[in-house]
């Protein structure tokens, strides 16, 4: 694993995630309570015994920076880090990055370093756990060029992703992007059998999508970056690959969400609040690290809370019924609220009561005020919801619609970040 570098890829605008993405780039939308997104793939490497990881990122990303500096620090004699890549202006080039290849391609000096075999390209917005050992493992036995990490579908779900055909050795022979008929359907259906080179079945399910995750050869992908003006790995690099190299895909079959709009991190979020969740924090082999905050435990007082999750640091006073929601860190709740199907995401600091009681005397105080009710709603950090504050849909029936204050986003309200809302408001 050494002979591994792993190359975390920031995305672009998340135009999608917007308003979450309107003051920070997509890897550092805040994940149940106490994470980032940037956190999964950075925990995955570190349980995988990847230890040089490169984030590469253009949009947004002075809290992602502030983040992966505050968090991952490698000791003196292992030779690890997790290094920032961002867009920048050199000699060679004044353009930012064009797609998530041109990215890699202006920083190919980092893998043409020496005893580097190996080049490991992950996404920096999806949730999942990936022990990387296997992905490499079925590189080497099929001897390779590209391996592609794959999840077995129904046909009914293939519409939305990209899909690969695979012969019964594992070699991928094609690919195509979101097929919508039969027809196309029919070109990239695999055995419902098929099993890959490390057993893993795909029980019954006739497609494997892409999760673009690509572990190449090192000398290879730099010959394809050199030589092509290519600028995406999924429409162009990994298709050209299939044509001209042996490209072989290993069979993930667990839990993988890509966080790429308002409802998908919405369900994701809630879904983790579950008893029995898709995906699970608590596995002590492999855990999800995140930044240490040194919070004091959360105080409730004559609270109700069911099937939800709270993050260190919170205040919630009495009578105050919180269901199927996660609260995030250093939230301050007042008394009788409401909270309900909702992601509220809390607090980067703690409030100087005083002293906020003087400068801001007809603002409400710093997190949700008492009496209010919110239902199916995003509320961002740092927000001001005042007294009686009524957040629920309440007959809108638009996916999508901007209000002065809030905005409906795939049919979920969102309360963007720092945003007051005055006593009595109501959506």
């Amino acid at each position: 694993m050494k002979n591994v570098v792993s190359l975390i890829l920031g995305g672009g605008k998340g135009t999608r995630l917007f308003p979450l993405t309107q003051l920070r780039s997509k890897p550092a939308v805040p994940l149940a309570g106490k994470y980032r997104l940037i956190d999964i793939p950075i925990s995955n490497c570190i349980n995988s015994e990847l230890s040089r990881i490169y984030l590469i990122t253009q949009f947004n990303s002075v809290s992602l920076h502030r983040h992966i500096r505050q968090t991952y620090k490698f000791d003196s004699f292992g030779g690890g880090f997790v290094e920032i890549l961002a867009a920048q202006q050199t000699m060679s080039g004044t353009d930012w990055y064009q797609g998530t290849a041109d990215a890699v391609r202006k920083n190919i000096r980092v893998i043409e370093q020496s005893g580097i075999d190996y080049v490991l390209i992950l996404s920096g917005d999806q949730l999942y756990r990936m022990d990387y050992q296997k992905m490499l493992q079925t590189h080497i036995d099929s001897k390779a060029d590209v391996t592609i990490a794959t999840v077995p579908l129904s046909s009914e779900q293939a519409s939305a992703f990209g899909i690969m055909r695979v012969n019964d050795e594992g070699r991928v022979e094609g690919f195509l992007e979101k097929p919508q008929t039969e027809e196309e359907l029919e070109l990239v259906r695999t055995s419902p059998a098929w099993i890959d080179q490390q057993g893993i079945e795909s029980k019954g399910r006739d497609c494997l999508a892409s999760m673009g995750i690509y572990l190449f050869n090192r000398d290879l992908l730099v010959d394809l970056l050199k030589k092509s003006t290519y600028e995406d790995f999924g429409k162009e690099i990994f298709p050209m690959s299939i044509r001209t190299h042996q490209v072989h895909a290993h069979l993930f079959d667990g839990y993988w969400e890509d966080i790429g709009t308002i409802r998908s991190f919405y369900e994701a979020n809630l879904a983790l609040a579950n008893p029995n969740p898709p995906f699970d924090f608590v596995v002590e082999k492999a855990p999800i690290y995140s930044r240490p905050r040194f919070l004091p435990p959360t105080r409730c007082e004559g609270v109700t809370i069911n099937r939800s999750l709270i993050a260190d640091g919170c205040e919630i006073d009495e009578g105050t019924v919180i269901e199927n929601s996660v609260i995030g860190l250093r939230c301050r709740i007042g008394k009788n609220v409401t909270i309900r199907n909702s992601v509220v995401m809390g607090a980067d600091f703690y409030q100087d009561q005083l002293k906020d009681n003087i400068e801001n005397e007809n603002l409400p105080p710093f997190g949700i005020d008492e009496g209010a009710f919110i239902d199916g709603a995003i509320v961002d950090k740092n927000c001001r919801v005042g007294k009686n504050v009524r957040i629920e849909l309440n007959g809108h029936t638009e996916q999508d619609f901007d209000h002065t204050d809030v905005l409906i986003r795939d049919g979920i309200i969102v309360v963007p970040k720092g945003t007051v809302l005055p006593d009595n408001w109501e959506l």
